[in-house]
């Protein structure tokens, strides 16, 4: 039960917003995709695929990103619990808990046409490199939005077994979401991170936060829009545009770089924020 326990807390199973967050622009380009290549029977296959992958993925990062970070863990107050950092676990067995998930995940990618097995293996260097960019860069979300929203086009890929320009301006849109809610997310822990030199844009742009998050939401939301007109989809389906612009709006209201709490709450948020483009995109192939 405690090694159950342990493998939990590696994993941020109990914390769903992160495989979430990683699920989402993989629902977006499948539905996008499915606009396109109208085959039901692909589409929910590969929502389940996608689903599983995000999980497996996401928790093998977590766990990845906890044996990089396992000494700059130590200093911070949110994270020094954390089982790797704590001493509850070896590096050794860790790893072994990145091999197995990376396996099944492996296994379920083979399940897709070549080109989306091959743009999902080149995913992987962004994916191990994400951890070391907070020691170089004061951009480690952006790594985090280039890896985080790949989703995108190979779920595109899975369906139409092509590149083209919407997917790319929705994963461009994605980049800039989660710039936005990262930006956020790392707000909590601003204060340890500057005593330790971890780099962030929450650091950054700490003096104008809100601007910069502001800046990022607006181009999503731009550039979603802009996909809509390429598409030259029914205008008044465009209304359906309003409930994501006034979630972009309640986050820049809610989170306060003061209260640590309404910064995760707010990044919370996102969950929602990602099924309303989900909801928007599948929209068109309803209506």
């Amino acid at each position: 039960m405690e090694k159950f326990h342990i493998f939990i807390q590696l994993t941020r199973l109990n914390k769903p917003i992160g495989f979430l967050l990683l699920f989402w622009p993989c629902a977006w380009g499948l539905s996008l995709g499915y606009y396109f290549n109208t085959d039901a029977n692909i589409y929910f296959k590969h929502i389940l695929y996608f689903f599983l992958g995000s999980v497996l993925m996401r928790s093998a990062g977590c766990i990845f990103n906890d044996i990089v970070d396992k000494d700059l863990d130590k200093k911070v107050f949110r994270t020094k619990q954390r089982p790797i950092a704590a001493g509850k676990i070896s590096v050794i067995n860790a790893f072994i808990y990145i091999i197995f998930l990376c396996l099944i995940a492996l296994i379920i990618l083979l399940q897709f046409n070549s080109l989306t097995i091959i743009l999902g293996i080149c995913s992987m260097p962004l994916a191990f490199a994400y951890p070391f960019m907070k020691r170089i860069t004061y951009w480690p979300q952006l790594f985090l939005g280039l890896t985080f929203n790949w989703g995108i086009i190979i779920g595109w890929t899975s369906i139409t077994n092509n590149i083209s320009i919407e997917p790319l301006i929705l994963y461009a849109a994605a980049i800039f979401w989660t710039l936005g809610y990262d930006t956020i997310y790392g707000l909590q822990d601003i204060d340890d991170d500057e005593i330790i030199g971890i780099k962030s844009t929450s650091i950054k742009f700490k003096n104008n936060v809100k601007v910069f998050v502001g800046t990022c939401y607006s181009l999503c939301f731009l550039l979603i829009f802009l996909m809509f007109l390429i598409m030259k989809i029914n205008n008044y389906l465009l209304l359906f545009t309003i409930p994501l612009f006034i979630s972009f709006l309640y986050q820049m209201k809610k989170f306060n770089i003061n209260n640590p709490k309404s910064c995760l709450d707010t990044f919370k948020n996102n969950n929602l924020t990602g099924a309303l483009v989900f909801i928007l995109i599948s929209s068109f192939n309803i209506l």
